[in-house]
């Protein structure tokens, strides 16, 4: 699985076009602020990601997703439970592959494989088969919100 420890100043250039979105490093060992599932998965408490070095990429890539697709109001109170319905899961899920995609030695391949070992669950088996045939409406529940542009790739902007 993906480290964040591989990947740090890759991921955090990429969370901090996503502006007021703040990565923070915990140190190794400690407990991580905001992890809904507990360490070593990311933590979110309004404008901050915490990440370190054990974090999966994925879990990174996820929760910095999370406060990218809420809005605004919850984005303020965000603190542990991103919340949000399952369109906007879906998309959280679609958005952190396209992340993926802009890192080098990622990219959505290698995201797939890391998200199927952690355990997401799609209806169709596996996040590739879902992502490939039935992600439309999370593409396009992105584009509503002027998250991705037309061919797919993110925006660098937050859901309003």
């Amino acid at each position: 699985m993906l480290r964040y420890r591989e990947h740090r100043d890759a991921i955090d250039a990429l969370l901090r076009r996503f502006q007021p979105l703040q990565p923070l490093r915990v140190e190794p060992g400690a407990a991580i602020p905001g992890s809904f599932w507990g360490a070593p998965e990311a933590g979110l408490i309004s404008p901050f990601i915490y990440l370190r070095d054990d974090t999966p990429v994925h879990s990174a890539l996820h929760e910095a997703a999370h406060f990218i697709c809420m809005d605004g109001a919850r984005r303020v109170a965000l603190h542990t439970d991103a919340g949000g319905d399952v369109a906007e899961e879906d998309a959280v899920c679609v958005l952190q592959v396209l992340m993926a995609e802009q890192l080098p030695r990622v990219g959505r391949e290698r995201l797939f494989a890391d998200m199927d070992a952690w355990g997401y669950s799609f209806r169709l088996g596996s996040s590739t088969a879902w992502f490939e045939q039935d992600a439309e409406e999370a593409h396009a529940w992105l584009r509503r919100f002027g998250l991705i542009d037309a061919h797919a790739r993110p925006t660098w902007r937050l859901r309003a």
